[in-house]
């Protein structure tokens, strides 16, 4: 899975999920996921993803932090930066001191974003309930398109405050990806400004205008 879409999976599964006749069970867990995530006016999460193998364990771990408010959102992760200000998209990399800016499209369900993480369930997919223990339920998605390169995603969430805790992509290869929250801080300061590219903060920046 490509690393900036993986990430961007991540942030839009804790905002984005409609499909008839659904596991009732599974349904009732994602929909209260969702209506804690869409009352908050913001939100800062620090994560860690990475690829799990037989054993469990991860490896190619990165660790981020992503900040959202409303359509807009700052991530950042493995040496990457992201500003979306609701309008425009900006990806700089450190490594080449280059950013990237690109329209950004609310609607496109082309693109994984973090503004949709908590809704992603409701378009393209069907679930079922899969598993419980006694802190988490884990409900199963899998894409309704062949053409999706996704096989299936498995969330965890939280019984009592019905948070995300995990997320658990395969891709059609056997390939596992494991998204975590390390840290969720609900209705943090944030003011439209963290979300624009303020090119005086990279010295040298190359700029590239994709619009």
């Amino acid at each position: 899975m490509n690393m900036k879409k993986g990430i961007l999976l991540i942030i839009a599964l804790v905002l984005s999920f409609g499909i008839k006749a659904q596991d009732k069970k599974a349904e009732a867990i994602l929909d209260a996921m969702s209506a804690k995530y869409k009352a908050l006016k913001t939100f800062n999460a620090n994560f860690t993803y990475g690829v799990e193998g037989a054993n469990a364990k991860l490896t190619n771990v990165f660790t981020g932090n992503v900040t959202v408010k409303g359509n807009k959102f700052k991530l950042k992760t493995a040496g990457q930066e992201i500003f979306n200000n609701g309008k425009d998209l900006y990806t700089y990399v450190k490594e080449t001191n280059e950013v990237n800016i690109s329209d950004f499209d609310p609607n496109d369900d082309n693109d994984f974003s973090p503004t949709k993480i908590y809704t992603i369930y409701k378009k393209g997919y069907k679930y079922i309930f899969k598993e419980t223990n006694a802190t988490y339920d884990v409900v199963e998605l899998s894409p309704i398109s062949g053409k999706s390169n996704v096989a299936k995603i498995q969330i965890t969430v939280n019984k009592k405050d019905k948070s995300i805790k995990t997320w658990k992509v395969w891709d059609k290869s056997g390939k596992k990806t494991v998204f975590r929250i390390d840290k969720f801080v609900p209705n943090v300061p944030a003011t439209d400004a963290i979300f624009n590219f303020d090119k005086s903060k990279y010295p040298g920046v190359d700029v590239v205008d994709l619009r």
